[in-house]
């Protein structure tokens, strides 16, 4: 019988270690494709995973360590240093965000989206006369920024010091009328650019079937500029009926927010119904982004019995354009009362001088002259159009026409055609 030169169990313990080795060496090979593949990564393709990351999927910290890793290959890449400044704040990393866009932005003072960057996070924070040297510094290197213009004229608002944002920002506006968010802060601004506000203006209503007389409605009004907003009165005298009458009321726009502000009214009359004896109103104001505008409130009106209106409206700037729609909403005993205005401005130059144009369907409780048809059981139907034109002189002096074109149902299928006239003058100061 022959002499195996290995038993059993040690010819299975070679086949065991060879396949041992092969696995080793199989691993190893797979560890090297590995490393191979994610050093194949170039750190715009590291930059351009972190903001799909950051943007579609809201994984900040995931982001980090793509950015982070992307510098290791590019450390003088500044767009990857500002965007991760960014995503630290994102992730509640403040200290670790100003560091990262503080190197980025000694590394290049002249880079706009550094200043930019800094800008918006010092505002963030709070901090607006860091914000607003950031915002300066930018624009010595980049004149013509629209972005940091507006960063600019946001932090000196949020210093208080109106006059000179809306100065600024009307001049910057002149320059580029297309510029909606521009617009859109100029317009936020104009009521906080001075400190008082004087007005005077007369409607005059003619009527081809339902009065014999016209209808006639002046008013003065007086508003200051303080810390918490714009408050002032206003008195309205009208004949009409072949009686006249008196008006008081008592107005403000208080800020709540960088975001919100709100409207309040009360007013009062003795020459009911002339005018509502009491009425009062209040809307909340929120500026949204993409120079968005929403409004949401009541209106209250007491002649015989109270009335009471909720309204809504959304608004756009669009280059030039203003566009608003509008609804306020009756809720009576079996249904509910609809009233719809659309609205467009078109901007000539500054915030305060441009066409106008509208057309509706019903009765605005915030029509003063007509707001008395609402004192009614039946739901008249009105149908409007019309148009006017404001324009300003050395920004102080504010001039509008406005002429309105209105088709009335006065009495049950009865209806009627009147034309307004409204000329006004208003004095900041």
């Amino acid at each position: 019988m022959p002499i195996l030169p290995f038993s059993v169990h040690s010819y299975s313990a070679l086949i065991l270690g060879r396949k041992a080795i092969q696995l080793f060496f199989i691993s190893l090979l797979l560890l090297k494709a590995a490393s191979t593949q994610a050093q194949s990564f170039t750190s715009d393709e590291y930059f351009q995973k972190a903001r799909q990351t950051a943007f579609e999927q809201k994984k900040y910290a995931e982001a980090i360590q793509l950015c982070q890793q992307a510098l290791k290959q590019s450390p003088d890449y500044l767009d990857i240093r500002i965007f991760l400044g960014r995503l630290y704040y994102w992730n509640n990393q403040k200290d670790s965000s100003l560091s990262e866009l503080q190197a980025a932005f000694q590394k290049k003072p002249d880079y706009e989206d550094a200043a930019q960057a800094l800008a918006d996070i010092t505002y963030f924070e709070e901090d607006y006369t860091k914000a607003l040297n950031y915002s300066q510094i930018g624009l010595q290197y980049h004149p013509s920024s629209s972005g940091l213009a507006i960063r600019k004229a946001k932090c000196l608002a949020a210093l208080l010091r109106h006059q000179e944002a809306y100065t600024y920002t009307d001049s910057l506006l002149r320059a580029d009328p297309d510029n909606d968010q521009l617009r859109s802060l100029t317009s936020q601004l104009r009521e906080y650019s001075n400190h008082n506000k004087v007005g005077v203006g007369y409607d005059y209503t003619y009527f081809d079937k339902q009065f014999t007389n016209p209808w006639h409605l002046i008013n003065l009004d007086y508003s200051r500029q303080t810390k918490a907003g714009s408050f002032g009165g206003r008195v309205n005298y009208t004949n009409r009926f072949a009686q006249s009458g008196l008006q008081f009321e008592a107005e403000g726009y208080p800020r709540i927010s960088k975001v919100f502000y709100a409207y309040a009214n009360v007013g009062y009359s003795a020459d009911m119904p002339l005018f509502p004896k009491w009425r009062a109103g209040f809307s909340l104001y929120a500026n949204l982004p993409k120079a968005f505008e929403a409004e949401s409130g009541f209106r209250y009106l007491n002649f015989d019995n109270n009335t009471w209106i909720y309204t809504i409206s959304l608004g756009k700037y669009y280059k030039n354009f203003w566009f608003n729609a509008r609804t306020y909403l009756s809720p009576g005993n079996n249904s509910i009362s609809q009233s719809y205005t659309l609205t467009t401005r078109y901007y000539l130059k500054g915030a305060d001088d441009y066409f106008s144009f509208f057309l509706g369907r019903g009765i605005s409780p915030d029509d003063r002259l007509q707001a008395t048809r609402l004192n009614s059981n039946y739901r008249l139907q009105t149908a409007r159009i019309g148009g006017g034109y404001r324009f300003s002189l050395n920004k102080q002096h504010i001039f509008y026409l406005t002429v309105t074109y209105e088709n009335v149902e006065y009495l049950p299928e009865t209806k009627g055609n009147q034309l307004n006239f409204s000329v006004g003058y208003l004095l900041r100061f």
